[in-house]
């Protein structure tokens, strides 16, 4: 496994000089986080791609632009969709990335029809592979994989379907995250990671109360050894969050 950050991590910065600061506190990859819809388009890769100085593994988009209306019944709304997933995929090719972590459409009420989620979700899969790009569709309490068992059903149906696993997400849900692991396994594509504190709020990995030595041998077990973001805005000084890459490799290290 390797330790690296997602650029969501640092938010409060333009992505650029997000990307800038990766190789400077230690990551061994990157996942750029694209938050607007300039920042979408393949010119905006062109100018910022190979600002990171290490290898851009994924990209991950602003779920609330564009990702629901590739579920709608209509043609042409999904079609506003795949133009601006069009926009997002050549700039992932600019910036090297293999995978685009993936929220999906925002839930509402529950919607559970799996014929049909896993019908679009093959129509997207099908759509970024020509671009060289894997989906993955990330665990969110609040969209498309919103609990453990969702990825089985929907893998079952959309073969070439990958999934990202997100603790704090995991956490969120009311689910042990164990759950999600095993739901995924074999099929681990990225990891995003954040810890919690004692009264429960999200914290860099290493100042929180989680046993990271047991995520990741279930990690392990489950056959992942791919790339892990840390993705946590909530710390003041970069330096910490540099502690917090040295911290997650000392434990990556020794896992057996």
């Amino acid at each position: 496994m390797k330790i690296g950050i997602s650029t969501a991590s640092l938010s409060r910065l333009e992505t650029e000089d997000a990307l800038s600061l990766l190789k400077e506190v230690g990551a061994e990859a990157a996942e750029v986080y694209l938050k607007t819809f300039y920042e979408y388009r393949p010119e905006f890769a062109k100018k910022f791609a190979g600002r990171s100085g290490v290898e851009v593994k994924s990209i991950h988009v602003n779920p609330l632009n564009f990702e629901s209306q590739l579920f709608y019944p209509s043609r042409r709304e999904r079609g506003d969709g795949f133009y601006w997933l069009d926009q997002v995929l050549r700039s992932a090719q600019l910036f090297g990335a293999k995978n685009y972590t993936f929220h999906g459409f925002v839930r509402k009420y529950g919607e559970d029809d799996f014929d049909y989620i896993a019908e679009r979700l093959c129509e997207i899969a099908n759509f970024c592979a020509r671009y060289g790009v894997n989906l993955s569709l990330e665990n969110v309490w609040w969209a498309t994989y919103n609990r453990p068992s969702v990825f089985k059903e929907l893998k079952s149906r959309c073969p070439q379907l990958s999934g990202v696993f997100d603790l704090k997400q995991a956490r969120k849900s009311g689910y042990p995250y164990q759950m999600f692991i095993k739901d995924m396994e074999g099929a681990i594509a990225a990891v995003h990671i954040s810890d919690f504190d004692g009264s429960g709020k999200t914290c860099l990995p290493g100042k929180g109360a989680c046993d990271f030595k047991e995520v990741f041998s279930r990690l392990k077990d489950a056959g992942f050894d791919g790339d892990v973001f840390i993705e946590c805005g909530s710390f003041k000084e970069i330096e910490e969050l540099k502690n917090s890459v040295q911290f997650l490799k000392e434990i990556v290290y020794n896992v057996k």
